[in-house]
Order: structure tokens, then C-alpha cells, then sequence
């Protein structure tokens, strides 16, 4: 499923870059070579951060 279809970003992809160290989504941008458009995906990317995060906090309790 796709995140961003401005720059055919995938879930998958986001999670690759947020397994790599992202925790904003302009990092994930860069991480994928591109830069936000309309900017519409930023939630999402936002709410997979904090989810990843916080299933880490959880997994290190």
C-alpha cells in the first residue's frame, strides 16, 4: 500500500527507512531520494514513527 503517492513511497519502504534510523519524515524522504509534494503522507508517516517507537519502548520493558 502506498503512503505517498507523490514519490511512490510504500509502507514497506517507510518502515525500511524508519528500521534505519528515521524518526521524522523528512528523513525518510531522504532516505528514499526525494522530498515531500503535497505533503498529504506526513501524518501516516508520523503515526508509523510512533508506532515503531513506542513497539521498541515496549520491546526493551
Amino acid at each position: 500500500m502506498y503512503v505517498c503517492n507523490c514519490n511512490g513511497i510504500r509502507q514497506r519502504e517507510v518502515r525500511a527507512a524508519i528500521d534505519a534510523g528515521a524518526t521524522r519524515p523528512a528523513e525518510i524522504f531522504r532516505h528514499k531520494g526525494c522530498q515531500a509534494q503535497c505533503a498529504k503522507c506526513v501524518c501516516e508517516m508520523r503515526q508509523m514513527i510512533q508506532q515503531a517507537q513506542e513497539a521498541l519502548a515496549y520491546a526493551a520493558e
